[in-house]
């Protein structure tokens, strides 16, 4: 049980989570960050092997620089930055904590976690950040099988499926990378995928290599396709052509990740249905419908994940801290104009 009073808790430890918890803590606040993995956990569990897709100095916070030896930075670089980032802040990060409930109100937050062992804690706090992210809750194919061994809903590295009959359902970045990693190092790859053609979003150095490897044969693909069951041994596809069966090992469902919307309900939070179920919040504040309670990160933009990044999402800390200190009576501080991408439009 805590007994203190922190002024803000940030739920989340990612990028976006810290860069709140700078500028929160830079204003003068008592702040703390918990989450249920490590530190900046999501990154941790992306592909060992993966390099971003934008420059080092659009990944920054704390307006701290990202020295990388690469144009476009790798995974290790990034964690080891995130980690000088902590350490450099003295964050008071409380990891391996999961957030069951929440209770109290505006003022007086009693945030209830467990940690690895289910032993329960309890942290107060005046104010109440939410920077949860989406990359833990995968969106299931919901067929007969998914819940086998051998189906997994992340792709970390190539070598175990050496030799292999691997099947990977999905038709972006995500896919495609997977894809080409897998086949370069000996596995027999199978790409699955509802639409007529690859995603046009694909980046223009990766959407040339796995077009040539289907068109040689080397990957197999079938488009306007999805899976209808799962066996030990194989997989089921509807396709064009009629039903196919397919020797299989190991199949990754990279088909893309979303909020925790039951989380955010539990607390309150308005989710408009006809809007990609973005939450109620205002856009200059980033505070909610529940008083005292921000939103920052993805979650901002609902079901529409490919609004908001790091890159963006960064830069919602200052909206935050700046309606804290108004609000708490800390200083006087000119509110920062939000840019036009901080919430998902209506």
């Amino acid at each position: 049980m805590s007994e203190e009073l922190l002024d803000v808790l940030v739920i989340g430890a990612g990028p976006t989570g810290m860069a709140c918890a700078i500028d929160a803590q830079n204003m003068g606040f008592r702040v703390a960050l918990v989450d249920k993995g490590c530190l900046t956990n999501s990154l941790f569990h992306y592909p060992a092997n993966m390099t971003f897709f934008t420059t080092p100095e659009l990944l920054e916070i704390g307006n701290m620089p990202f020295p990388s030896t690469n144009q476009k930075p790798t995974r290790g670089e990034a964690l080891e930055y995130y980690r000088k980032v902590a350490q450099h802040y003295n964050l008071d990060v409380r990891q391996y904590e999961r957030v069951v409930r929440v209770t109290g109100s505006d003022g007086d937050f009693s945030v209830h976690t467990v940690d690895r062992f289910e032993r329960e804690l309890v942290h107060r706090t005046r104010k109440l950040i939410v920077s949860t992210g989406y990359y833990d809750l995968p969106n299931y194919l919901n067929v007969p099988g998914e819940k086998l061994a051998k189906v997994a809903h992340y792709y970390n590295e190539p070598h175990p499926f050496y030799g292999q009959d691997v099947l990977i359902v999905g038709g972006k970045n995500s896919a495609a990378i997977a894809a080409l990693e897998l086949w370069r190092h000996g596995a027999r790859v199978t790409l699955v995928h509802r639409g007529k053609e690859l995603h046009n979003h694909i980046k223009y150095w990766i959407k040339p290599d796995i077009e040539n490897r289907i068109k040689n044969g080397e990957v197999a693909a079938y488009f306007e396709s999805v899976i209808t069951g799962i066996g030990e041994d194989t997989v089921t596809l509807h396709t064009p052509e009629g039903e196919k069966v397919l020797p299989n090992n190991f199949i990754f469902a990279l088909t893309g990740y979303r909020p925790d919307f039951t989380f955010l309900e539990s607390l309150g939070v308005k989710l408009d249905a006809n809007n990609a179920r973005c939450p109620e919040c205002s856009r200059e504040t980033l505070e909610s419908n529940v008083p005292g309670l921000y939103l920052a990160g993805v979650v901002v933009a609902g079901e529409r994940t490919n609004e908001v990044f790091i890159e963006n999402g960064r830069f919602h800390g200052a909206l935050i801290a700046a309606d804290l200190a108004a609000k708490l009576g800390n200083r006087n501080v000119e509110k920062p104009v939000a840019p036009a991408y901080t919430v998902a439009a209506e």
